[in-house]
């Protein structure tokens, strides 16, 4: 993919989603999508999509929700999933040829900066898609722009990382074996970004959005059996962003983190608690 990077303000995401990440999330996509489902469909039923609506899908990945969203707006609606991650629109694409008839689309761009339309969504939703941004107020103030008036938002976004310890813990097992990470910046684009729920409807209430509704959501993630929870916990979230930089390491912390998933196995699998943002708004 060439850029110039003076239209694209989010250029090192697109990168970075379009590179080792954007792969690995789109190989283990069924136990990502697995592991996310409930947390989306919480949001989603928040969102309440009603037959005949047209809906974006804010970093719809590999396309799991756009096709959810599909089927409960029914043929007279219309979903277009929009990502910046080539490898997981490809995903995207052979999953809705694989449904024929769903009114779902798939759309290669960045909400920041691309040319959304002007009032053409009765609603938007995203699953983890809105925290990628280098600037959020442009971005959701763009996104806006393209409901209707009194159009709906709903997305899930994680509370802070301390909250979650899905991912804390694996990387808590490994620590003694690796470099220490480097520290979380609240600001920066990233899964955390969001994870202030005041940072979060300043940022709203900048874009101009109104009806702002933050609440928590806990529970438990994760399903597959201990390799497999093992497999996904060395490649994604922040342990797999060191392994990524240092692959020999996973040797060294592969005993240490497996017990600490064998310490979550239940009979429907390895559940880990996780804690998330349910976030509504409205367009005036």
């Amino acid at each position: 993919m060439t850029t110039d990077p003076d239209d694209q303000p989010n250029i090192a995401q697109v990168e970075y989603w379009n590179a080792t990440v954007g792969e690995t999330w789109a190989r283990f996509q069924d136990q990502l999508d697995r592991q996310l489902a409930p947390l989306g469909l919480e949001a989603m039923q928040t969102l309440a999509p009603g037959c005949g609506e047209h809906l974006i899908d804010v970093g719809c990945g590999c396309g799991h929700t756009s096709l959810e969203l599909a089927r409960r707006v029914g043929p007279e609606g219309a979903v277009v999933g929009v990502d910046i991650s080539q490898p997981m629109l490809e995903i995207a694409h052979r999953r809705a040829a694989a449904m024929p008839g769903l009114p779902v689309r798939f759309r290669e761009a960045d909400v920041q900066t691309a040319a959304l339309g002007s009032s053409v969504f009765d609603a938007a939703f995203s699953r983890f898609g809105v925290m990628f941004f280098s600037d959020p107020t442009a971005a959701l103030a763009n996104l806006g722009r393209s409901l209707r008036p009194g159009g709906r938002l709903a997305f899930v976004c994680w509370q802070p990382f301390a909250d979650n310890p899905w991912m804390g813990e694996p990387l808590a097992a490994a620590l003694p074996f690796i470099p220490a990470p480097v520290p979380i910046d609240p600001l920066a684009p990233g899964p955390f970004a969001f994870a202030d729920a005041d940072r979060v409807r300043t940022v709203l209430s900048a874009a101009g959005f109104t009806g702002i509704d933050i609440r928590p959501h806990d529970t438990r993630i994760g399903g597959g059996d201990v390799d497999q929870a093992l497999k996904l916990a060395l490649r994604v979230g922040p342990l797999g962003s060191v392994l990524r930089e240092d692959p020999s390491l996973v040797g060294q912390v592969n005993d240490a983190v497996r017990r600490v998933l064998e310490d979550h196995l239940t009979p429907d699998g390895v559940l880990m608690p996780a804690a998330v943002w349910i976030v509504t708004a409205r367009r005036p």
